[in-house]
Formats: C-alpha cells, structure tokens, sequence
C-alpha cells in the first residue's frame, strides 16, 4: 500500500517502482492512497495513530497480506522500499530528481482534476431532505424502512433522513442511525441525529411531526394539552421558515391533535403554503377497511373510498355511504372493475353502530393502541401518493384547510376526501353528501373550531399588545 501527498517527488518515485514490479511479478499488487497536501498531516496522524506506527514523511508504505487479514508491516519511507525491492527482487529505481519532480507535479494536477470531478458528480445527487420529529418513537423506527426502500419517493430518488429529538434521546438516536447505515439501503444517502433545535429542518423538504402529549384527563384540562401543542408548534414554525425550503412539504402525523398541530404550524409561520401542510388520516381509513373485510371474510385490499371526516384523532366520522367492494365473493357477479356498495353488503346496521362507529368501538381501540407499524405506514403512503399521485378515481382522507367545502367553516384543518395528483391534492368538492352526513360535519368541524378559539386564546396571553396582529 503506497500513500503520499500528491506532490511529493519521493512518492512519484515509489509509485513507479510499485508499478514496474506489479507488472513484472505475478502476485504483486499494488493499492495507492493520494492525499492532497493540506489533508496529508492529519491523515498521516490517524492512520499511524490507527495501526501504532512511528512515520513522518510522505511516503508511507507498508505490506499488508490481505487474504489473511490482520494488521500491515510498516515498510517505511521511499528509501525502505528501494532496498526492499532490491533486496527481495534484485530491481531498484534509477530515476533522476528532474524527472521525480516533473512527475509530482503531474501527480497534483492530476489529482486536483479528479477531485474536481469527483465534486461535480456529488454535486448532482441533490437527495430530498427529510426531516422526522419525535424521531426516537416507535413510528419513526418502522418509517424510516419504508422511506428508504424506494417505493415512497421512486427507485432513482436518494434521500437523507435527520432524525430529531431532545438531548435525552441522543443515545436511541445514534442506535436508529448506525442499525439504518447497517442495512445499506441503496437509496438512503444519509441519515443523522439532532438534538440541538435550532439546526432543525435545515434544507428541509419534507418534515414529519410526530409529536404527541400524554394524555390523562384527569390531571390536566384540554387547554392544557392544547397549550403543549401550540408551545411546540410555536417553535417549530419560524424554524420551517428560517431554514426549509420554501415549497416544503409538512406533514401532521401521531395519536394527539393532529388537526391542531397541522393549523398551528401554519398559524405560527404565515408564510408556510397551507396547500403544503396536511394531516394524515390514513390509519383510520386503513383499520377500517380491515375491519370491513374481516366482517366480509374478504381481502382488505379491496374495500375501497372509505372516508374519514372531521378531528382525525378526536371526534371523527368515518363514512361508508361512497365505500365500495371489488372483487368480492357474494351472488351478484361482474367484472374485476364491478363494484358493489359496503352497505348493500352488510345487512347488520346493529353492528355498524356499535362495533364501528361508536366511540368505545373495536376501530377506535385498534388504531389507539397501534404500536408504530400503522401510522409509519400511513405517512409513507401520503407521501407516496402525494409525489406520484393516488390511485385513478381512489378516495384518500386527509386533514387539509378548509376553505368552505361542504359547509365547513373556513379556516380549520378539517379531515375530507381527497385525490392526489401531479403533487398536489384537491378536494373532491363534487361529492354528495346526504342531509345527515352535513349535520355530522357541522358537528365536529364545532370541537375543531373550539380547539382554535383555545389555541388563539393562549397566543393572545403570551403577546398581549400584539394580538391583533395574531
């Protein structure tokens, strides 16, 4: 192994012996290591450091076997190696001092040439920047797989993944990065931890908020919790501001107000794109086409356009009256594409009401007590639909700002259908909803606006002068 600064005229001489005797013996190899000068003293350090060498100069050789592993012979300098080759070989080097230096010189430029390629191809892996809040959670670890496998973003697309949380979960941070980097996933460029906040979303183009509060009633009022959302969303909104990119992409995700943290973090950062901040409805819909399909002894994959309305991790709707079935085994028969309504097909209304929409259902306790696998999955498929668009004709449920669709108040993040397409979502406005599905939505768009009115109240507490501009 040769390794030297590129202009040195002592390593350009050994670098030609080396290449004579490679190729001149047959089990000779040769490996070099250029270094630039001005990195050549601190890798010279670490590498003698490393192996418990004493060397000084450039070059530094050494012999190492490598189909037997261990730790190299240390040669030495040019000089070592001229008698080595001597000794064991009977070839030594007759080149003048001339001739060593004009070809250190072409050795740097060279070198400096590569280099500069070598940047100007990094330059071109411009790989999305994503960045997971809470990332020390059980959602975050089954995610970061998903994302990096490149069915979200497309298998010519790299990512680097930031993994942020406070200085408490430093230690289960760098466990996620190093078993992450282990797994050598092709398309995950890097993937980093941070605790300091104020590097936070640096670059960012996508971020994903995971943060939740613990929930006991009976210790703590609502406007208290909803006061811990706001204090968090006052934080990371003039951050997304400061250091993402200007089209980010802010996804709400968790088991606590969603909704809320997906309308503060537009309140705090008025210049965050409401188009480009949404909450994710998916593991609802999700549990509730399994639970359909169990009830149908069917495979989930084919309940379709079940909707999800309202406070996705409060008081929701979730809506059968446009779920359809396809290819399901019952008396009426058609083509793969034939659809047939969920509520024509099941006939127990009893069961509807209680093991499905009711508040202690069996869905609500399902999705609550989720692990991590659930909403991990539910993140990576909005993402994948929102970069490559959602099924053809498919209804997605997501937490969007209203701007008076169906009746809903404006200016409310409110959960409603919607379909994804050239990376933008829009509202399927042209849906018909009966009478009673309107009373449902005035109902709970009620608890969604009470929780703003809370939210607002506490920001107009903490800059009392400047209110009226909040």
């Amino acid at each position: 192994v040769f390794t030297g600064k590129a202009n040195c005229p002592y390593y350009a001489k050994a670098e030609l012996l080396a290449d004579y005797l490679q190729a001149n013996l047959p089990d000779f190899r040769v490996h070099k290591i250029t270094q630039h000068p001005d990195r050549w003293e601190q890798w010279l350090h670490d590498i003698c450091e490393t192996n418990g060498w004493e060397h000084r100069q450039s070059p530094i050789i050494w012999r190492e076997l490598l189909d037997r592993g261990g730790k190299g012979l240390l040669l030495g300098g040019v000089n070592d190696f001229v008698e080595y080759a001597q000794r064991y070989y009977g070839i030594t080097s007759m080149m003048l001092s001339e001739e060593m230096l004009d070809i250190a010189e072409e050795n740097l430029q060279a070198y400096i040439e590569i280099e500069k390629e070598e940047e100007e191809i990094k330059s071109l892996i411009k790989p999305l920047q994503i960045w997971i809040t809470s990332a020390s959670g059980p959602t975050c670890y089954q995610l970061i797989p998903l994302l990096a496998n490149g069915e979200v973003f497309g298998m010519t697309t790299e990512i680097s993944i930031h993994l942020l949380d406070s200085d408490q979960f430093k230690e289960v941070l760098c466990g996620i990065v190093m078993e992450a980097e282990d797994m050598a996933f092709p398309l995950l460029h890097s993937i980093s931890a941070h605790t300091e906040i104020d590097e936070a979303f640096i670059q960012a183009d996508i971020i994903i908020v995971l943060d939740d509060v613990l929930l006991n009633r009976e210790v703590q009022s609502t406007g208290n919790y909803i006061r811990e959302v706001s204090d968090i969303c006052q934080v990371y909104a003039p951050l997304i501001e400061k250091n993402a990119k200007s089209e980010v992409k802010v996804i709400s995700s968790g088991k606590t107000f969603v909704n809320l943290k997906a309308m503060m973090i537009m309140t705090y950062g008025p210049s965050i794109k409401t188009e480009n901040v949404i909450a994710v409805a998916t593991s609802w819909e999700s549990a509730a086409k399994a639970m359909l399909a169990r009830k149908l002894n069917m495979n989930a994959a084919g309940v379709k356009d079940v909707i999800v309305w309202g406070n996705i991790t409060g008081c929701k709707y979730v809506d059968l009256s446009h779920a359809k079935l396809y290819g399901y085994d019952c008396a009426i028969w058609g083509p793969a594409n034939f659809p047939h309504p969920v509520l024509n097909m099941i006939y127990d209304s009893e069961w509807i009401r209680s093991e499905f929409l009711s508040a202690e259902s069996s869905l609500n306790s399902r999705v609550s007590h989720c692990v991590g696998m659930l909403p991990a999955h539910a993140v990576a498929t909005v993402l994948r639909y929102w970069y490559h668009g959602s099924p053809p004709g498919e209804i997605v449920s997501v937490g969007v700002f209203t701007e008076g669709q169906f009746c809903v108040p404006h200016g409310i993040v409110f959960s409603m259908p919607v379909r994804f397409q050239n990376g933008n979502w829009k509202v399927i406005a042209e849906l018909e909803i009966s009478e009673a599905t309107q009373e449902v939505l005035g109902r709970l768009a009620h608890e969604l606006i009470q929780e703003k009115l809370i939210a607002l109240r506490e920001i107009k507490e903490m800059h009392p002068y400047g209110s009226d501009e909040v």
